[in-house]
């Protein structure tokens, strides 16, 4: 049963659903299920969300929600997201509790992962 008033579930646009999910399979070992040409659902091993088939990018210049991801070795996660095509688009910095880098998937979306400061 989901934790009321908490985010449940999130979706992103796609237009190529084989790139996105062998992007995020092999970076951050999500699973994924098809829905039909439409939309195809994934889950991180926790958490809950899906792929709708569009040419719109997900970014925060354009007013888009910004997700973070979380990664014990943010080094290691930067180099796997470039090694699968994916773009970092602001590199490794520093922030109150930690560090972060954004990246966009090989759609254009774009996403952060974020790491402890130690």
């Amino acid at each position: 049963m989901p934790r009321d008033k908490s985010i449940n579930y999130v979706e992103l646009p796609a237009s190529d659903f084989a790139a996105v999910e062998a992007f995020y399979s092999s970076v951050f070992g999500w699973t994924f299920s098809s829905y039909g040409p439409e939309y195809h659902a994934f889950n991180d091993g926790v958490f809950n969300g899906g792929f709708f088939k569009s040419d719109l990018r997900s970014r925060q210049d354009q007013g888009a929600a910004l997700i973070v991801l979380f990664a014990k070795n943010l080094e290691d996660t930067r180099d796997r997201v470039t090694a699968q095509q994916g773009e970092i688009c602001k590199g490794i910095f520093s922030f109150p509790g930690g560090r972060r880098f954004h990246f966009f998937d090989p759609h254009g979306n774009e996403l952060a992962v974020w790491s402890d400061a130690s």
